[in-house]
């Protein structure tokens, strides 16, 4: 047992692509006043990175504290203790929900030590009608959204209506039912675990949501377009790029209002007071800064910097500007249920934090991504042989980024470059593929001990990898063949 806290609880709330800048606690032009409450009582890390740019590089850290493809030289958590596994053997009763990511399933060992296991991806069955319409999410909702009024007719003529919106290509409303009946049920303690995909392409929110982040200046009509053409590969021009980013917010809105509901459950059942939530955004999102939409391989921070939030009852509320990475998310719930982390997890708890204000360790934070010849033509990412491995360091100011493969490395100084445009390797006399010339850095000391630091820690999360893939292939592994149904909601999510 660990930590004494005021808890018997936690909620883990992850949003699929949530870039840090989509709500308001980071950014005041937004709206997501759900997630601002929680920051305003919780502890918001203002310098949270992810450690990888897709879900199945970033997840194995969230819910299983170790670096992807550590440990068998593939995605998944098959071979570690999981966060769930390990509260579960400690008593608690466990809950997942996933919104439908194929990614997070038992086929990659995510269902481990959950009691009730739901990732919602559906049969995609037989006709060539259901198995377009599982691979087009775009179309699904559309059809969604011109079925509404009858459906809302029959709901209001049954008495079921309600205020709330009538889409759920994402699978959120499937998700907060189940989340909103294990709380109905669960026995304390619990660990209780939701994953939306609102936020994920293609953004196709409800209208009210549109109107709310909009002031209705973007109508359906124009969504309908920055989706045709984006689908279409035409060319984004600032209008539909314009339009993107407000449907993204405005997904972001519509999770925002579901995790509303769910809180609300909480204080219903009075659980409120006793239940520890945290907030974060597994990824993030790309809206052209490096030149294209989505989430491709690269380590950027609209991909990296991610939304974190603990919100403690009755702990101050405070913002840390130290970096944490998101592999502190399964000791720090341990520690909140006053359960030992695993001995093989590597993320440090930040319950001392949240609770008494002490500044985390601040130790770098490493990210890793795999991009193939073609940065468009995303493989579905299962090992280190789908590309080039690329590995990124961050401390509070600065990024470096190396493709392990072809020695190239990028130099950035955020405060100064905060979208990361300007390489300053070329500007302070680094060669970097050469590692003897770290003595001709034209920089202050802080910058050249930062360069060294990064490349020794590049070299050795490289090693632990390499290692990793090198035992896996001795032993004979080999990656399980995916099913139909899950190869084409992979699909769906732009993994082809």
């Amino acid at each position: 047992m660990t930590t004494d806290t005021p808890v018997s609880n936690v909620v883990l709330v992850t949003v699929d692509s949530l870039r840090a800048d989509a709500i308001g606690a980071y950014d005041r032009e937004r709206h997501t006043p759900v997630m601002d409450q929680l920051a305003e009582r919780g502890t918001v890390f203002e310098r949270a990175f992810a450690n990888g740019n897709w879900t199945p590089f970033s997840f194995p850290s969230m819910l299983a504290s170790r670096p992807v493809f550590a440990d068998s030289g593939e995605i998944g958590v098959e071979n570690v203790p999981t966060l769930a596994r390990t509260v579960s053997d400690a008593g608690v009763a466990t809950g997942g929900f996933n919104a439908a990511n194929g990614f997070l399933t038992s086929h990659w060992g995510y269902d481990d030590g959950f009691d009730e296991f739901e990732p919602f991806v559906a049969s995609v069955g037989s006709s060539i009608y259901s198995k377009y319409l599982a691979t087009h999410p775009t179309v699904e909702a559309w059809l969604q959204l011109a079925a509404s009024p009858i459906r809302r007719i029959k709901s209001r003529l049954a008495g079921n209506a309600d205020d709330r919106p009538f889409l759920d290509t994402s699978r959120m409303f499937d998700v907060e039912h189940a989340a909103i009946d294990f709380l109905d049920d669960a026995s304390e303690p619990f660990f209780l675990w939701v994953h939306y995909m609102d936020t994920h392409t293609p953004y196709v929110p409800a209208p009210r949501y549109i109107r709310e982040v909009s002031s209705g200046l973007v109508g359906t009509h124009r969504m309908l377009h920055a989706h045709t053409r984006t689908g279409l590969g035409w060319e984004v021009g600032e209008r539909t790029l314009d339009d993107l980013r407000t449907l993204y917010q405005a997904a972001a809105r519509q999770v925002d209002a579901s995790i509303g509901r769910l809180l609300e459950e909480l204080s219903a059942n009075g659980l409120d007071d006793e239940t520890a939530v945290i907030l974060a955004g597994d990824h993030g999102e790309e809206f052209q800064e490096h030149g294209h939409l989505a989430h491709y391989p690269k380590l950027y921070d609209e991909l990296i910097h991610v939304p974190f939030i603990v919100d403690v009852p009755g702990a101050e509320g405070r913002r840390v500007e130290e970096q944490v990475a998101l592999d502190s998310i399964p000791p720090t719930v341990g520690d909140l249920l006053g359960i030992d982390a695993a001995e093989e997890w590597l993320g440090e708890s930040l319950v001392s934090t949240v609770l008494d204000g002490e500044e985390p360790a601040g130790e770098p934070v490493v990210s890793v991504t795999v991009r193939g010849e073609d940065v468009t033509a995303q493989p579905i990412p299962r090992s280190l042989d789908d590309g080039d491995l690329i590995v990124s360091v961050r401390n509070r100011d600065w990024t470096y980024i190396r493709n392990v493969d072809d020695d190239e490395a990028e130099l950035y100084y955020r405060p100064d470059d905060p979208t990361q445009q300007r390489n300053r390797l070329s500007e302070v006399g680094v060669d970097d593929a050469d590692a003897g010339d770290i003595d001709t850095i034209d920089a202050d000391d802080g910058v050249a001990a930062f360069v060294e630091e990064s490349r020794s820690i590049v070299d050795a999360h490289t090693e632990l990898l390499r290692n990793a893939e090198r035992d896996a292939t001795q032993d004979g592994k080999t990656a399980e063949r995916v099913d139909e149904d899950l190869e084409a909601r992979l699909e769906a999510l732009g993994y082809r």
